[in-house]
């Protein structure tokens, strides 16, 4: 199989769309060049040829009629190669891939990474200082340089595989404790309270879930010994709280915690009383109980 695409100066769409198609098709012959014989004979041909059919393998977006997404948004040859190829792709970066996540998961990497690449090629929005798509253009050579354009784009596509692996694995994982923490709130006795048995992302599964009469969730630390009662937010990536711990706990550690809190394990709560922590399960599960029952006495909840 022979695949091109132009040669010279290159971008994060065309490193990164190569990467996407080394993962899905494994070996192939990859050619970077403006020929035009040499592009007509290609299997697959993206970012360059002037061509936009899906059908025969040709996916360039420089034209003025060119490929968009439902939105209107338009695709650059990174988009174009994760819509046909990423999720073939998502087989190599993450093995254990079931049917079951393989579609959550390439959408999560459509809309977060590629749409992000396809935003900065097209002008539609800026890429600052320090945004991938500037990152993957240092890797052309300088004026100065001996290094050929060919040797730099080797480079910077070994870069952009192991940025697809990590975000693929990432969000893998995170499709997976959308799972677990759904799971738990299926099986949860009161619908205020959830209990995971490892800590692990929930935020997601929380807001895209539906869980609106979730105040609390609790969960062990890195190596159970201990467990963290967080309120949930009203909002993700918030520090407020749907409903906060008690006053009179806020900022006390160890034995004063304990006293007042009426365990006999305690680690910490928060000043702002978003979050503490016990030495136990039991005693966690006890925190919850009680910031719940200080929340229906002041009408809170």
């Amino acid at each position: 199989m022979k695949i091109v695409t132009h040669s010279g100066t290159f971008h994060a769409d065309d490193v990164f769309a190569s990467a996407v198609l080394r993962a899905a098709l494994g070996d192939f012959d990859f050619i970077r060049t403006r020929d035009p014989a040499l592009i007509a004979a290609a299997d697959i041909v993206f970012d360059v040829g002037g061509v936009y059919e899906p059908a025969r393998n040709r996916y360039d977006h420089h034209m003025r009629d060119l490929p968009r997404r439902e939105d209107g948004t338009p695709y650059s040859s990174v988009g174009l190669i994760w819509r046909d190829y990423g999720r073939q792709a998502l087989n190599h970066f993450v093995p254990e891939i079931g049917d079951d996540t393989r579609e959550v998961v390439w959408q999560d990497i459509d809309a977060g990474l590629i749409l992000a690449i396809d935003l900065a090629d097209n002008g539609v929005s800026s890429a600052c200082p320090g945004h991938l798509a500037l990152l993957i253009e240092a890797f052309n050579p300088t004026w100065d340089s001996t290094q050929t354009f060919d040797e730099a784009f080797a480079e910077a596509a070994v870069v952009a595989h192991g940025i697809l692996l990590r975000a693929c694995r990432q969000a893998y994982a995170e499709a997976k404790a959308v799972s677990f923490v759904a799971t738990a709130a299926r099986e949860t006795k009161d619908p205020r309270v959830i209990v995971l048995d490892r800590k692990l992302p929930w935020e997601k599964a929380v807001f895209e879930g539906g869980l609106k009469d979730l105040l609390f969730v609790i969960y062990p630390n890195e190596d159970s010994t201990s467990w963290y009662c967080r309120t949930i937010p009203p909002e993700p990536n918030s520090f407020g709280q749907r409903l906060s711990l008690p006053e009179v706990w806020r900022g006390l550690q160890e034995e004063a915690f304990s006293r007042v809190a009426g365990i006999p394990d305690g680690v910490f709560c928060h000043p702002s009383g978003f979050i503490c922590g016990a030495r136990s399960r039991a005693s966690a599960i006890r925190l919850v109980e009680q910031a719940i029952a200080v929340g229906e006495q002041i009408g809170a909840i």
